[in-house]
């Protein structure tokens, strides 16, 4: 055998059916058969060339095609067209017909080393003259990757049909440079070559690419004048150009003014209405074109099971489904049908029907697997879709790709599902799966940062040798999500330095990071970039800023921004606002803007509305309206979800009516842990702890620290120490001793249960105390009478930076109060909100009136509250009839009471405080007709009781 001057690395057979060879080839060639191959001459004798057929080395089959039989055959063959080239003239033809041939077998399979070796042998042969031989290699370069190849070997000729500029901006297109695919077409026409129809329907395609809806008018014209319209495939490529650019008008006025629409021109159409988000119109195409006789294939059925998916509409689709059987896709290749009743049925929540097709198909590709994956995900059969994917692997057939790990990742994102995330991101790393894939680099962030595993989300994204707007607004949502507000505002300032744009999404992902005060002149410049990137009319931008203004504490912006935009407000805003009023103690503006909203025709409540609205009757005490909102809720069947449900335990429990809240408990059954909350701490709070002991031994669900919290506080109530270290062991077993609520209510629990040690101890351990531990700690000392461990323990909260709260001045006054210590309560009272920026309230108010008058000073008390500016609540006077009780004051209770029995005239405490004044005084006639009205007005007080721990729970 000679020796091959250079041979290719080709691995496989190369195969091409010669019949098809060539058709525009002016010179004469014959079809290869069998029984009468060509034939290549051997070199390796040395004084003769002997003939060798070339079915030596090539297979030629009954169907016209060629098979090398190995890398070695092709190099021979190219060695022997090398010597062909220099036989003599005689077999010149025969010689320019196996250049052809060898540039043809080059094209079934391009790579760069063949193009390289099969351009200078046709150069040296002199057929690159030949149009159609040229046109080949230079697709051969082009689908080898080499566009630059393409464009030099274009370059070189000189005489150029419109076949060869139609192939060069094929190659543009190809290659995705659509831009220069554009450059060649004009420069086409400046060269006068001319142009067919087929160069308009590629130029087409590369603006449908880069969607230039402008060219493509321009395109269009052009088609207009040359008279080109009658070309059904190019009217196709206007029609599906058109609605990838968004002008459905357009498409479908190409559509309609077409003489002849083949099965391509309907699928356009159908696929732009989809495009386009009309499905309507999408499935009124699919009727036209059953009327019109033309049959579906499986892309019709596709598009129009695509459209009852987005309008939900299942029966529709089962209808599609139905003519897809009596079409015969089951026995066919329409696995695309297939695939996309697999959507239909998991959107619509019947994925039992949709496993049932998935299992039927025969042969399913990578888009059926990732298409039930997806619909167990969206379903929430967790188990199911990682079973799935496991089977997948197992079976071999088909690996998972890109698309599988970027809809599996954000179920373990949205179940928090860290380790299996883990997993995932493992098996994209040894198998190479999207490795460099930007969407599954950006899913891995999203799983991170909600997992709360920020350094490896951090890892990824410093790693990243590009990143899209995509990435950034991850990372930003992710830091803003999980508390890191610093982090996520001096990232979103480095996205605007590197680059001044940002979209919607960016926005709404930095807003969450602006949720205090001091984060509010930020948040204002948000809102700048806002109207700056006109999404001042976009109802979301405008419900995230309201929200934002809500939670930095400016309700007044809000209430300004949402004004202006309340004639076209949506729910989400509506919500938003009235949330913002509950969050902020404004529950009177919350039910006023419930009212407002309800007046508006265009808007109707949902569940959130009427959530909220409860709340805020709640707090306010409103019994009636609370009713009234119960009845609506059922008559508008809101009060079937679960939120509202609880929103009318909490509600009734805050109106002391636990019987009312133990009937919305027992009349449901699809109650949740936050049910068993609600009913415990209104049981709790109403001074029920039995009960809520109980309740809490007969709980269902896997407590949580909510449910901990109101336990914990059932058993200060009843004082039951033995039942609270049971608790205790709960909070170990659950891993919630680092709760600072829960922390707090240990040492609350052990101080009333007498045990200060222990509450000292458990407060001295915690590695991180909060506020509500400190103020339970003050607290706990001042019950112990230790007024002076209370001080020092106050002044050890302001040294270690945690700023005081209202509830801390609360236990501190009240220590002072206790124990006598008027001067120092006096002195914590009014730097309360110089030093500490803490507003006085009412239980403040009644704190230094109680420490005023247990000291006997009961002018200074009426004093205080005759200068305080705002109207005196009812618990200020009462703090002051006690004082005057216990001192004997009668004079100052008599007007006291007075001014109570005006506020409260139900309240009987205030009525028996008086009434012992004047036993107390020997007024005996006065008692008795105060005795009458009590009897007259059926007042009672509560009953004192005391409680030993026997036989409960």
């Amino acid at each position: 055998m000679g020796t091959w001057a250079v041979e290719p690395k080709i691995t496989q057979a190369v195969r091409t059916p010669i019949t098809t060879f060539l058709k525009r080839s002016s010179l004469p060639f014959h079809r290869i058969h069998p029984n009468r191959s060509p034939r290549f001459y051997n070199s390796s004798h040395k004084n003769q060339h002997v003939l060798l057929p070339i079915k030596s080395f090539v297979s030629v089959h009954r169907s016209g095609h060629l098979s090398f039989h190995s890398s070695a055959h092709l190099s021979f063959a190219f060695h022997q067209f090398d010597i062909l080239s220099q036989r003599e003239q005689s077999s010149e033809n025969r010689g320019f017909f196996d250049a052809l041939v060898l540039v043809k077998f080059a094209a079934m399979k391009p790579d760069i080393v063949t193009a390289t070796i099969v351009h200078p042998l046709v150069l040296k042969v002199g057929v690159l003259a030949h149009l159609p031989t040229s046109t080949s290699l230079l697709m051969i370069y082009a689908r080898a990757g080499d566009f630059d190849g393409s464009v030099a070997l274009f370059r070189e000729i000189i005489y150029k049909d419109v076949v060869l500029w139609n192939a060069m901006i094929t190659a543009c297109i190809e290659n995705r440079f659509f831009g220069a695919a554009i450059d060649f077409f004009v420069e086409m026409m400046k060269g006068g070559s001319g142009f067919d129809s087929g160069t308009l329907v590629i130029a087409i395609s590369g603006l449908t690419h880069t969607k230039e809806l402008k060219q493509g008018r321009v395109l269009h014209g052009l088609s207009v004048k040359a008279g080109m319209l009658s070309d059904s495939v190019l009217c196709n490529a206007l029609v599906f150009m058109y609605a990838q650019c968004s002008d459905l008008s357009s498409s479908e006025s190409i559509f309609e003014e077409m003489h002849f629409r083949d099965l391509v021109s309907w699928n356009s159409v159908m696929t732009g209405c989809l495009h386009n988000n009309n499905p309507e119109k999408c499935l009124h195409y699919l009727k036209r074109m059953n009327l019109c006789g033309k049959q579906a294939d499986g892309v019709s059925l596709s598009c129009a099971i695509a459209a009852s998916t987005s309008l939900g509409e299942l029966v529709i689709g089962q209808v599609i489904h139905g003519w897809g059987i009596k079409f015969g896709y089951e026995k066919s290749f329409h696995i695309s049908v297939a695939n996309s009743l697999i959507s239909l049925y998991s959107q619509c929540g019947q994925i039992e029907a949709a496993e049932a097709v998935f299992r039927g198909i025969f042969q399913k590709d990578v888009i059926s697997w990732n298409s039930m994956i997806d619909g167990f995900a969206s379903n929430g059969m967790i188990l199911e879709a990682f079973d799935l994917l496991r089977e997948m692997q197992l079976k071999g057939s088909v690996q998972p790709d890109t698309v599988t790990v970027v809809a599996i990742i954000p179920l373990c994102a949205e179940f928090t599902l860290l380790r299996e995330g883990r997993c995932v991101h493992g098996f994209t790393v040894r198998r190479s799966t999207g490795l460099l894939d930007l969407s599954v680099v950006n899913s891995l962030m999203n799983l991170y940062m909600k997992c709360n595993n920020l350094k490896a989300a951090e890892q990824l994204f410093n790693a990243m040798a590009y990143m899209d707007l995509v990435s950034w607004n991850t990372m930003i949502s992710g830091y803003s999500l999980n508390g890191h507000s610093r982090e996520a505002q001096f990232l979103f300032k480095e996205l605007l330095l590197l680059s001044s744009y940002c979209s919607l999404s960016t926005l709404l992902a930095i807003l969450p990071s602006c949720h205090s005060h001091s984060s509010l002149q930020f948040g204002k410049s948000i809102h700048c970039w806002q109207l700056k990137l006109t999404f001042s009319s976009n109802n979301l931008a405008i419900n995230s800023l309201i929200h934002m203004y809500v939670n930095c504490g400016d309700l007044k912006s809000s209430v300004l921004l949402f004004t202006a935009i309340s004639a076209t407000a949506d729910i989400s805003c509506w919500n938003t606002i009235i949330a913002g009023c509950l969050r902020n103690g404004h529950f009177w503006k919350a039910l006023e803007n419930f009212n407002l909203m309800r007046r508006e025709s265009h808007v109707s409540h949902d569940s959130i509305t009427i959530f909220n609205v409860i709340s805020a009757s709640g707090n306010l005490g409103l019994v009636l309206e609370g009713k009234l909102l119960h009845g609506l809720s059922f008559k508008t069947l809101e009060g079937m979800d679960i939120r509202v449900q609880n929103a009318l335990i909490a509600m009734y429990g805050r109106f002391g009516d636990i019987e009312s809240a133990k009937l919305v408990f027992n009349f449901f059954s699809n109650r949740n842990l936050c049910s068993w909350n609600c009913m415990i701490s209104a049981l709790s709070q109403n001074k029920d702890g039995k009960t809520a002991l109980e309740c809490f031994s007969t709980l269902s669900f896997e407590p949580n620290e909510i449910t901990i919290s109101s336990v914990l506080s059932a058993c200060t109530q009843l004082g039951l120490m033995r039942h609270g270290k049971q608790i205790h062991a709960y909070v170990f077993r659950f891993g919630f001793e680092r709760n600072s609520f829960i922390s707090a209510a240990l040492v609350d629990m052990y101080s009333n249960c007498g045990s200060l040690d222990t509450a000292t101890e458990i407060f001295q351990n915690l590695p991180e105390k909060s506020v509500a531990a400190w103020n339970s700690m003050i607290s706990a000392f001042g019950f112990h009478s230790n007024s002076q461990k209370a001080i020092q323990v106050f002044h050890e909260m302001i040294e270690s930076g945690t700023s005081p709260s209202k509830s801390t001045f609360i236990s501190l006054l009240s220590t002072c109060s206790h124990l006598g210590l008027v001067d120092e309560g006096q002195w914590y009272y009014n730097h309360m909100l110089d030093e500490f920026g803490v507003e006085p309230e009412t239980e403040h108010h009644v704190c230094i009136v109680d420490m005023l008058g247990r000291s006997g000073r009961l002018n200074e008390a009426y004093e205080f509250i005759e200068r305080m500016g705002t109207k005196p609540e009812p618990g200020v006077w009462g703090a002051l009839l006690s004082a005057c009780n216990y001192h004997g004051d009668l004079e100052m209770g008599r007007e006291v009471a007075e001014t109570l029995f005006s506020l409260e005239p139900e309240n009987a405490g205030y009525y028996v405080s008086m009434f012992n004044m004047y036993v107390s005084a020997g007024r005996w006639s006065d008692a008795a007709e105060l005795r009458r009205v009590i009897q007259e007005k059926g007042l009672k007080k509560p009953v004192g009781y005391s409680l030993i721990d026997v036989g409960i729970g």
